[in-house]
C-alpha cells in the first residue's frame, strides 16, 4: 500500500464527516473530500509535519469547501432545515447514523466558531491542542468553545422535544 493510500484509508472518514458537518450535504461532502485528497496528493511533499496530518487535511477540506461556496455562490438556507427532537447525550447520539443526521441539522444552526470547533472535536476527533493550533488560540480556548457549543446544542435539542 502506498503512503497516499494509507493516508486515504486512515483519514477519509474524518475528512468526510468534517466536510459534511460544514455543508450538511452528503454529495458535496463526497466531492470536497475527493478534491481534498487530490490536493493533498499534489502537495504531499510540501507537508512539513508541523501539525497532525488530520489537521492539515481538514484545513485543505475547509479551504476547498469555501472555494466551492464562492464558485457556486449558493449557501444553504438554514431556515428551511427542520430541527428534530433528540436526547441529551450528544456524543452517544452521534454514534448512530440516524441521530447523526439530526445532530448535523442542529449543528448547522450554530454560529462560528462553535460550529467548526464542535465539528473538529467530535467528527474530526482532534484534540483541543490541535483545534487551538488551527485557530491560533490556546487549547483552553478550544475546550471552552467546544463546551459552550455542546451546551448550545443541548439547549436547542431541548427546545424541540
Amino acid at each position: 500500500m502506498t503512503q497516499l493510500e494509507d493516508i486515504y484509508h486512515t483519514y477519509f472518514k474524518d475528512v468526510f464527516l468534517y466536510v459534511y458537518s460544514l455543508s450538511g450535504d452528503k454529495n458535496i461532502a463526497e466531492d470536497i473530500t475527493s478534491e481534498t485528497f487530490m490536493k493533498a496528493l499534489s502537495s504531499l511533499d510540501s507537508f512539513k509535519g508541523d501539525s497532525d496530518i488530520r489537521v492539515w487535511l481538514c484545513q485543505i477540506a475547509k479551504n476547498s469547501y469555501y472555494s466551492h461556496l464562492r464558485k457556486k455562490k449558493s449557501f444553504v438556507d438554514l431556515d428551511s432545515v427542520q430541527e428534530p427532537a433528540s436526547g441529551d447525550d450528544v456524543e452517544q447520539e452521534i454514534a448512530t447514523s440516524e441521530a447523526s443526521v439530526k445532530i448535523h441539522e442542529v449543528i448547522q444552526h450554530l454560529k462560528e466558531p462553535y460550529k467548526k470547533v464542535f465539528s473538529l472535536r467530535v467528527f474530526g476527533e482532534l484534540s483541543f491542542k490541535q483545534i487551538g493550533k488551527l485557530y491560533a488560540k490556546s487549547d483552553n480556548w478550544a475546550c471552552v468553545t467546544y463546551h459552550r457549543a455542546r451546551e448550545k446544542i443541548k439547549a436547542r435539542l431541548g427546545d424541540y422535544r
